[in-house]
């Protein structure tokens, strides 16, 4: 069965031979990033502009000044977080295909002396400690090569006190939705993905790698393993996302 599938048998969207499953990642968000917006409106029916504004509304309370948004990709949850009038923000991905989209974007936004994008792997980030007061990462965490890696680095770049964020799409578990959802996910969206991007592998690979991820309390637990405490998830739309958080503990 599909759903069967093993969190420690990665999958990739091409199966390069000779190729890691970063590099497959980032030559594939490098071939989508022209499309990769207007897909995501079509796909997901608007819903994800729901989703972000509900992190938001829970990252708003945490007041953070200076904000990383790790796997940024065309910089949408990066241009949502001015919304809670930080100092700073800054966003990391390593497609540069899909940063280019997200500077044009700031730039159209008026936003380009408050958001800084740089290519940069999410499992080598490339700050130093304790330097944001939140991190968050939407639709980013299933593309990591090593999971346990990328959280240990969201939290060692985080304050004391600060909040990592991840927004991330889970599996539902009710019938009908459930049937649905995977009917949907196996079916439409790689059909649909293939005709807008022409690359059928890109939209194959999503529901691949919805199914591998450790959602729900195996991604908790996850965070917790990292170091993070007050873990929490909320689940959006019948649970097709959840938003997950942790707080990195200050030390006394």
């Amino acid at each position: 069965m599909k759903d069967s599938l093993q969190h420690n048998q990665p999958v990739s969207p091409y199966h390069i031979e000779g190729k890691s499953k970063k590099e497959e990642v980032e030559i594939m968000f490098d071939n989508i990033s022209g499309k990769y917006d207007l897909l995501n409106r079509i796909l997901s029916l608007g819903i994800d502009k729901r989703w972000r504004k509900k992190a938001m509304k829970i990252l708003a309370e945490q007041k953070p000044d200076a904000i990383l948004d790790v796997a940024t990709g065309t910089a949408d949850f990066a241009i949502s977080s001015t919304s809670l009038n930080p100092g700073s923000v800054t966003g990391i991905d390593i497609s540069a295909k899909m940063l280019d989209v997200g500077r044009e974007k700031i730039q159209k936004a008026g936003l380009s002396e408050l958001i800084t994008l740089q290519k940069a792997d999410s499992e080598s980030i490339p700050f130093e400690d304790n330097k944001f007061d939140a991190v968050t990462v939407a639709f980013g965490v299933r593309n990591f090569e090593n999971l346990d890696k990328g959280l240990s680095e969201m939290r060692r770049v985080l304050a004391p006190g600060g909040m990592v964020m991840v927004l991330e799409f889970s599996k539902p578990t009710k019938f009908p939705f459930k049937n649905i959802y995977w009917l949907y996910f196996d079916h439409i969206l790689p059909l649909v993905g293939k005709l807008v991007s022409k690359d059928r592998s890109a939209y194959s690979y999503l529901p691949e790698s919805v199914r591998q991820f450790p959602d729900g309390e195996a991604f908790l637990q996850k965070m917790q393993d990292a170091g993070f405490s007050d873990c929490k998830q909320k689940a959006l739309t019948f649970g097709i996302a959840s938003i997950y958080t942790g707080i990195k503990e200050v030390v006394k």
